[in-house]
C-alpha cells in the first residue's frame, strides 16, 4: 500500500491524513504489530466530538487491551463498521482498509503540530 503523502503519526501510535475534506484516523502498523492478533475493536458513535488526546476507542488483542487516542480534535463523521464484525482486518491491513474513524477536524493545523511524518515515526519506534 502506498501511504498518503500527508500522513502524520502520533507518539501514541495513531495516524491521521486528509481525505475529501475530512480526516482518516487509524492505528499504525507498528502498534498493530505490537498488539498481536486483534480480537475486538470498540469505536465511538457518529457525531461524537473529541478533543485531541481523548480516548475514542479500544482495541483488544490476544495479548492486551489498548486505548486509542485522538491525534487531532474533531467530530466523528464515519466509523469503519467492517472492523466491528471483522477486527482481524486490523492485522491484515492496518493503514489501508482497516482505518478506524473519519472526522471533521476542528483545529487540525494547531492539533497536528506535534505529530510526525511517517518516516520520522518509524525511526523513533525502531
Amino acid at each position: 500500500m502506498e501511504l498518503p503523502e500527508e500522513l502524520l503519526c502520533s507518539k501514541t501510535h495513531e495516524f491521521v491524513y486528509p481525505e475529501n475534506g475530512n480526516y482518516v484516523i487509524g492505528l499504525t502498523d507498528y502498534a498493530v504489530e505490537q498488539l498481536g492478533d486483534i480480537v475486538f475493536v470498540e469505536l465511538p458513535s457518529v457525531d461524537t466530538e473529541f478533543q485531541k488526546g481523548d480516548v475514542f476507542g479500544t482495541v483488544e488483542s490476544v495479548k492486551a487491551a489498548s486505548e486509542i487516542y485522538m491525534p487531532v480534535g474533531g467530530k466523528v463523521v464515519e466509523i469503519n463498521e467492517q472492523l466491528i464484525e471483522q477486527p482481524e482486518l486490523l492485522n491484515e491491513s492496518p493503514m489501508d482498509r482497516a482505518w478506524l474513524i473519519k472526522i471533521e477536524a476542528s483545529s487540525y493545523a494547531e492539533d497536528s503540530q506535534d505529530l510526525m511524518e511517517y518516516d520520522n515515526y518509524k525511526d523513533e519506534v525502531e
